[in-house]
């Protein structure tokens, strides 16, 4: 296991206060420092501050281009990994939109700012007109930067409150500085099921696994927060993967005995990940179940090239195990209607079991169905582009802007 990432939630006002900054960045050297004298690898420190709107002062986000090219270059000079600037929030009736149409402009002008919108949530319900907004956006992204890679960077929230320590969900809340630590653990299933007999088997290693993961985890948070009197967040304990099979939450599912990730069973397999989780008491955030990224698991990649899985199927999965839909290829030249249509079952599914999930979709310029992608990029595996229905929801949009859910008892 590694800790993907420590990701320090902080105030922040423009112009920004370089001391704080400079104090932020000291701090996460200081988590970096002690975690790996925990033996515990750190693969990012991250920055991640209020919606950008709060930030500015400003509704129409008119400077958050100025605004995210100068704090990622002050997250530069302290060795900040990422920063996430929050995101825009049109979860609510009538809200502008004018700062979700600013967000192509700050991807294409920076190369390690994050961005969000947030237009889905349990207690309002969904704003369609952010939907279209959104698709509107994830093309445009996609136009203009290399590879449409700075779809990387983008992501529509729904149901996902403050404190999520995976980007590019993270943002603050109005309250104190705290950090929290998301973790890369898809390895600890796949050994824990690798000799397993039987279920119960593989439960109990797994749980044991957890809890003597988050144990070490929570040492490393006590005395950073002894240290340097910062508050702590909790821990994003999710099956995150990285490519190679050994840390692969398909390698855990087909080693629970699936034939194969995407083939009849992956759902029970993604249910039983995370029902272990659960059983494990920590202090938690975000997420905190198992994740799908379909470019960041060499063995979803595979069987994305085998065609054993689809768009339905992620999101099927989704509704068990959280996260949404990750790291996603698309085809070029899909239409934001149907991008709008994919994003309007992501924020759905969120509401109707109350469960925060986003949705980070990468049209590919160029490519089409059954091509493969060919980004440069530490971090990813290449994979098949997944095809899209051909059809939208613009009759349902052109009609309507605002649609909300009954509330219900679903667990």
């Amino acid at each position: 296991m590694k800790v993907r990432s420590v990701t320090y939630f902080s105030p922040m006002t423009y112009p920004f206060d370089q001391g704080s900054i400079i104090a932020i960045g000291r701090f996460l050297r200081s988590a970096r420092q002690t975690l790996q004298d925990a033996g515990l690898e750190t693969q990012t420190v991250r920055l991640a501050t209020p919606p950008f709107t709060q930030v500015l002062g400003d509704p129409t986000a008119s400077l958050v281009v100025d605004m995210a090219q100068a704090l990622e270059a002050a997250c530069a000079d302290q060795d900040i990994d990422y920063v996430s600037i929050g995101p825009a929030l049109v979860d609510q009736p009538a809200a502008l939109l004018s700062p979700v149409y600013r967000l192509p402009e700050v991807l294409s002008h920076t190369q390690r700012v994050f961005a969000t919108a947030s237009l889905a949530s349990r207690k309002r319900g969904i704003n369609l007109a952010a939907i279209q907004a959104s698709a509107e956006v994830i093309q445009e992204v996609a136009r203009t930067t290399p590879q449409g890679f700075g779809t990387m960077r983008f992501a529509t929230l729904a149901n996902c409150p403050p404190g999520a320590a995976f980007f590019p969900a993270a943002y603050h809340d109005d309250g104190p500085p705290r950090f929290a630590f998301a973790t890369e653990a898809a390895d600890l299933a796949v050994t824990a099921f690798e000799n397993a007999h039987t279920l119960e088997e593989a439960r109990n290693n797994l749980i044991s696994a957890f809890q003597a993961a988050a144990a070490r985890i929570l040492d490393v948070a006590d005395q950073l927060v002894d240290e340097h009197n910062v508050r702590f967040g909790g821990i994003d304990f999710s099956l995150a993967p990285y490519p190679g099979q050994a840390i692969s939450v398909g390698t855990a599912i087909e080693r629970l005995g699936i034939d194969r990730f995407g083939s009849s069973g992956t759902l029970f397999g993604a249910a039983f990940l995370v029902d272990c989780l659960r059983q494990v008491d920590y202090p938690s955030c975000g997420y905190s179940g198992l994740m799908f990224p379909v470019l960041e698991d060499s063995v979803l990649a595979a069987s994305a090239d085998n065609q054993l899985y689809s768009l339905d199927s992620l999101l099927l999965y989704s509704t068990v195990c959280g996260a949404g839909l990750d790291t996603v290829p698309l085809p070029g030249d899909v239409s934001a209607d149907e991008l709008a249509g994919i994003l309007l079952d992501v924020a759905t599914v969120a509401l109707v079991l109350d469960k925060p999930l986003s949705a980070r979709l990468m049209p590919v310029p160029g490519l089409t169905p059954e091509q493969r992608t060919a980004f440069d990029f530490d971090y990813f595996v290449n994979a098949r582009v997944l095809p899209v229905k051909s059809s939208g929801i613009s009759q349902l949009l052109r009609r309507n802007q605002w649609v909300s859910f009954r509330s219900s008892d679903v667990p």
